[in-house]
C-alpha cells in the first residue's frame, strides 16, 4: 500500500475533523487502522486524546481557590473524620470461620502462626474493612502518605486513638 498525495490530503482532513483511525481507514479504503496511525505520527499530526469530560462538554476549569483546597486535602485529612469518634470500638478477634459481611476482614499476623486472626470490628457499609483499616487499604494511587509526614511516624490523630483504647 502506498500513500498517494490524495490519500494523505484526505487523511489530514479527516484527522483534523476528529475522526478515529478506524473510521479514516474505512473511508480511504485499502489501508489498515495501524497504517493510518503510523502515517499520522510520521506527519506529526496532533494527538487526538479525548477524555470523557471533553466528550460530555463539561468545563473542567477550576478557580485558584478550588485548586488550593484540593491540594490541602491530604489522605490524612480525608480519613480524619472516620477515626475521631468517642465510641471507636476495639478489635474483636475473629477466626476465618466466624467472618461474615458485617465484620472487618483485615488480617492480623501471618496465616501460618497460631495467633493469626482477623480484626472483627464492624465494617463500613459497602467495604470489607473497619474505619481504621480503610486508611491502610485505600491509598491514593502513586502517592505516599502526606509528604510532610515521615514514613514511620504515626499521625497524631491515630496516636490519640491508640492511647484512648
Amino acid at each position: 500500500m502506498s500513500w498517494t498525495d490524495e490519500k494523505v490530503a484526505k487523511l489530514k482532513e479527516l484527522w483534523g475533523k476528529g475522526n478515529t483511525a478506524s473510521q479514516i481507514a474505512e473511508i480511504i479504503g485499502g489501508i489498515s487502522r495501524n497504517a493510518v496511525i503510523g502515517k499520522a505520527h510520521r506527519l506529526n499530526l496532533s494527538a487526538k486524546i479525548k477524555t470523557r469530560s471533553s466528550l460530555t462538554g463539561h468545563n473542567n476549569i477550576k478557580s485558584p481557590d478550588q485548586e488550593n483546597n484540593i491540594k490541602k486535602k491530604g489522605r490524612r485529612n480525608k480519613f480524619k473524620s472516620l477515626i475521631i469518634e468517642n465510641d471507636f470500638e476495639p478489635e474483636n478477634p475473629k477466626q476465618l470461620e466466624e467472618l461474615d459481611e458485617s465484620v472487618c476482614k483485615w488480617p492480623i499476623g501471618h496465616p501460618n502462626e497460631s495467633s493469626f486472626y482477623f480484626c472483627g470490628r464492624k465494617s463500613l457499609k459497602d467495604f470489607s474493612y473497619c474505619k481504621l483499616h480503610l486508611l491502610y487499604a485505600f491509598q491514593p494511587k502513586g502517592k505516599k502518605e502526606d509528604s510532610s509526614e515521615k514514613e514511620d511516624e504515626i499521625p497524631q490523630f491515630i496516636e490519640k486513638k491508640i492511647k484512648s483504647a
